[in-house]
């Protein structure tokens, strides 16, 4: 499955990145702790955070996740949009708390 795929099925909004839509997803990842993400996430995996500032694009970026999907209605400050788009790492938004989409994707992923 790829990324685009999950925008479709959960209903997600791309606000920057888009060129990494075609990403490979392998699993999830939940946390807003980014020394944990960055301990302990896997290439491939869309992780979800109500982190909006650009060190998560560098994390993102150094561990080859497929995504990132921040939650609550939260929107990625300037820079993490900037970074993102010279990444091609997508950044999604919904509206669910971190439990409700984590729950959306595992059930869509299995």
């Amino acid at each position: 499955m790829i990324v685009s795929d999950i925008v479709n099925t959960l209903g997600l909004k791309v606000v920057c990145g888009q060129t990494g839509l075609n990403r490979e997803i392998t699993g999830g990842y939940v946390s807003d702790l980014l020394s944990d993400v960055m301990g302990n996430s896997k290439e491939g995996q869309i992780w979800i955070t109500l982190q909006t500032h650009k060190n998560v694009m560098a994390i993102a970026s150094l561990k080859d996740l497929a995504a990132v999907i921040l939650v609550k209605g939260y929107m990625p400050d300037d820079d993490t949009a900037s970074q993102s788009n010279e990444e091609g790492v997508p950044v999604l938004v919904t509206n669910l708390t971190a439990f409700e989409i984590a729950g959306k994707l595992y059930e869509t992923l299995k």
